[in-house]
C-alpha cells in the first residue's frame, strides 16, 4: 500500500540514496543555486507532502513545485546566456545541472515519500544512471533525458513502483524521457549485440541511488565489454559515419546543411570523442 509519510529515522538511514554532482568540466554559466537549489527544493517537497491525502495528490504537489523550480532555472539560464552569448559549452552543462536536480527530486519523492522500504533486501536496490548525451553532460533546452534504471537482479514490484511514479512526474514536467530498466548482465549482453547501445553506455554517468551498483556497471563495462574490442568499435563507428553521410548529402558544401548529422557536423565531432574515449579512456574533449 502506498505510504505518504516519511519513513522512521532508522529506516531513513537505510533508504538514504547516494548522489553525485553533474558532470560539469566546463563550469556553469551562472551560480548553481540560481539554476537549482536542491536543499530548498527538498524542504519544499517535504513540507508539501506532509499534508497530502493520497499518492495522486502527492504527485500533483511534487509536479507543481518542480515546475516552478524548472521555470526559475530556465529563466536564470536564459538571462545568463543573453549576458554571455558565447558561453555555449557552460550553458549545455548548466541545463544538465538543472535536469539532474529535477530527476533526483523525482527519485527522492518516489523512493523516500511514496514507496519507502524500511528494510530493503539485496534485490531491492536501484541505481539511476544517465546515458547518451545526458550522460555526457551536454544538453540543449529540450534535449532527451535518457535514463537507465539499474537493478541487481530481475526487477522487483517495489522497483517497478518507484520507476513508474518517477516517470509520471518527469512526463508531467514535459521532459522527453527515454528509459530502460536493466541489470548489469543485461547491459553487457545488449552492448555486445548493438553498437548504439554500447555507445550510449560508454557515456553512462551515475546520478543517484545505490552507488555500488553503478560502480559495478562501470567496472564491468571497461573490463568485460570495452577491453580488447577497440578495433571493432572504431570500424563500427566509421561504417556508421559512412552510412549516415550518404543519407545527408555526403559533402560539406550544401545550401541547407544538416549541422548535426551532415559531414563535419556535430555527430562527426561526437564520433571522434567516442573513439578517443573508447580507445584512450579520455574523460572530456580537452583531456
Amino acid at each position: 500500500m502506498t505510504q505518504l509519510q516519511n519513513p522512521s529515522a532508522e529506516a531513513a538511514s537505510d533508504l538514504k540514496t547516494d548522489v553525485t554532482e553533474p558532470l560539469t568540466p566546463g563550469g556553469l554559466i551562472c551560480p548553481a543555486s540560481d539554476i537549482f537549489d536542491e536543499a530548498q527544493t527538498r524542504a519544499a517537497l517535504d513540507a508539501a507532502l506532509k499534508s497530502v491525502p493520497d499518492a495522486k495528490s502527492a504527485r500533483k504537489a511534487t509536479v507543481d513545485i518542480l515546475k516552478d523550480t524548472q521555470l526559475r532555472g530556465r529563466d536564470a539560464l536564459a538571462a545568463a546566456f543573453r549576458a554571455d552569448p558565447f558561453a555555449a559549452y557552460p550553458l549545455t552543462h548548466s541545463y544538465t545541472y538543472l535536469t539532474d536536480g529535477l530527476v533526483r527530486s523525482a527519485l527522492y519523492v518516489a523512493n523516500d515519500h511514496l514507496h519507502p522500504l524500511p528494510n530493503p533486501t539485496e534485490s531491492e536496490r536501484l541505481a539511476l544512471v544517465a546515458v547518451g548525451g545526458y550522460g555526457r553532460g551536454e544538453m540543449a533546452p529540450f534535449s532527451d533525458v535518457d535514463l537507465l534504471f539499474l537493478t541487481p537482479y530481475k526487477i522487483t514490484p517495489w522497483a517497478e513502483s518507484v520507476i513508474e511514479t518517477m516517470l509520471y512526474i518527469l512526463w508531467d514536467l514535459k521532459l522527453k524521457v527515454g528509459h530502460a530498466s536493466r541489470t548489469v548482465k543485461d547491459c553487457l549482453r545488449l552492448g555486445r549485440e548493438d553498437y548504439t547501445i554500447r555507445t550510449a553506455l560508454l557515456e553512462q554517468r551515475f546520478i543517484a541511488g545505490h552507488a555500488p551498483l553503478a560502480a559495478e556497471l562501470d567496472t564491468r563495462l571497461w573490463k568485460d565489454l570495452f577491453a580488447g574490442t577497440e578495433r571493432e568499435f572504431v570500424e563500427a563507428k566509421l561504417q556508421e559515419r559512412s552510412e549516415r553521410l550518404r543519407r545527408h548529402g555526403g559533402q560539406r558544401y550544401l545550401v541547407e546543411p544538416n549541422v548535426k548529422e551532415g559531414k563535419g557536423g556535430l555527430r562527426d565531432l561526437q564520433s571522434l570523442f567516442w573513439i578517443a574515449k573508447y580507445t584512450r579512456h579520455v574523460k572530456t574533449v580537452a583531456a
